[in-house]
């Protein structure tokens, strides 16, 4: 969703959404500054106002969350606004799947791999950009994919996990996996939950995460541009079949990837 920033502004979001905030721009506005949940995120200036985005974790409490806006002047003074996202809880469903063992009861060293490896995602997800690597509409990695279990509560094996952070789109093994949008390819490599793996910068804080992929065509440090093949759909890592598992975080936020397409349309 968009919303025009105004001084004392409400905006509602859903849990596990994405927020364009947008800000005019005024004689002497040097920076803008939003700080939400805990991250300072910037804003850039596009044409005659200054935007940015903002995640509502999928998790994030239901109910009114303050969002401080700091507008730093030419001359040096700061002035602050406050807005208010109230956040309204989505009702996420539980799946169960069965999977191979291994990827549900971990033995020592896969153990430790996964967790080697969440450390690093939980270390890049962290960092923040400051600059906007976009310039168009995000859009689908596969044109027309549909993915509608974001969010799910997941049971693999009788074995209750962490809550789903992205959409699959199907796909059979081979099929291309465009960018979301330009950025940065920020990790690209194997790893023991998702298979092979692109991760993209867009800036900002926002991230997208490209997962079981059968080939990665890309390398670290390379910037893509919007609708570029990244590498081809595959079954790695833990998965049920053939898929992709597309992921979107923003400021470390886990948010339904379509909400960022949709971001654009409204």
């Amino acid at each position: 969703m968009t919303a025009l920033l105004l001084a004392l502004a409400v905006i509602t979001a859903s849990q596990g959404s994405a927020i364009e905030l947008t800000f005019p721009n005024q004689p002497g506005l040097k920076s803008v500054e939003v700080n939400w949940q805990n991250r300072k995120v910037p804003a850039v200036l596009v044409g005659d106002k200054w935007v940015t985005v903002i995640g509502v974790d999928l998790d994030l409490k239901a109910g009114e969350q303050k969002a401080n806006v700091l507008l730093t002047m030419d001359d040096g003074r700061i002035e602050k606004q406050e807005t208010v996202v109230k956040v309204e809880r989505t009702k996420f469903p539980t799946t169960e799947l069965t999977v191979e063992d291994k990827y549900v009861q971990l033995s020592p060293p896969d153990l430790a791999r996964a967790t080697r490896e969440a450390k690093e995602l939980d270390a890049i997800h962290a960092t923040i950009t400051n600059e906007m690597l976009w310039h168009e509409p995000f859009s689908v990695p596969i044109p027309g994919g549909k993915g509608t279990n974001f969010g799910h509560r997941r049971v693999f094996n009788k074995e209750p996990r962490a809550p789903h952070a992205g959409a699959d789109l199907r796909a059979t093994t081979g099929t291309p996996i465009h960018a979301t949008n330009r950025g940065r390819v920020v990790l690209a490599k194997n790893l023991f939950f998702t298979g092979n793996t692109v991760l993209l910068d867009h800036g900002l804080g926002i991230y997208s995460l490209y997962a079981h992929l059968s080939r990665m065509d890309v390398n670290l440090g390379e910037t893509v541009e919007n609708g570029q093949v990244l590498g081809l759909a595959g079954a790695t890592g833990r998965v049920t079949g053939p898929h992709l598992h597309w992921g979107m975080r923003v400021q470390g936020a886990r948010v339904d990837p379509f909400s960022l397409v949709e971001m654009n349309e409204k």
